[in-house]
């Protein structure tokens, strides 16, 4: 059978489901923590977040360029975050907790990152859209923007999800 995550969505998260994903987001997975990764928005299906620069993320120590990595990770983050968010609202007829269980499911089985332009200036937006939540896999699309909304990097994923 073949399930799709409608874009225009009306669920609404409870607020113990927005709080255990912040909360795994922000907590359980330090490594958000180091790259200063925060959450700004969470629908079904959909997440956006920033990153502000700080010298620890610097790639390129003569242009003050944001490390190829940093966005690497940002990008695989909200995606994921993203189909946690998906699969939330999939099942709504579960209590929180037990949606917030199926994270542990969760896990990448394919990044493509496209690096279009130098990522440099004071912070950056990420964007990501499920484009297909299966019972097995879900397939998303991420954007990395500049403050100016200047696209910086594309990237596609796969995440086991079951």
């Amino acid at each position: 059978m073949k399930r799709t995550v409608a874009s225009d969505s009306n669920v609404e998260f409870e607020p113990e489901f927005l709080a255990g994903l912040t909360r795994i987001f922000d907590e359980l997975i330090p490594f958000n923590k180091v790259l200063g990764l925060t959450i700004k928005s969470l629908k079904p299906g959909n997440a956006t977040g920033s990153i502000a620069m700080r010298p620890e993320l610097i790639g390129h120590y003569g242009y003050n360029r944001l490390h190829g990595g940093v966005i690497s990770a940002g990008l695989d983050a909200m995606g994921g975050i993203a189909v946690l968010a998906a699969i939330g609202a999939r099942h709504m007829d579960e209590p929180p907790e037990q949606r917030l269980a199926r994270f542990e499911k969760l896990g990448t089985i394919d990044l493509r990152v496209d690096y279009l332009s130098s990522a440099m200036g004071e912070h950056f937006e990420l964007h990501s859209t499920v484009l297909r939540l299966g019972s097995r896999v879900a397939t998303t699309r991420m954007e990395f923007f500049s403050a100016t909304g200047k696209l910086l990097a594309a990237a596609a994923a796969a995440y086991i999800v079951s």
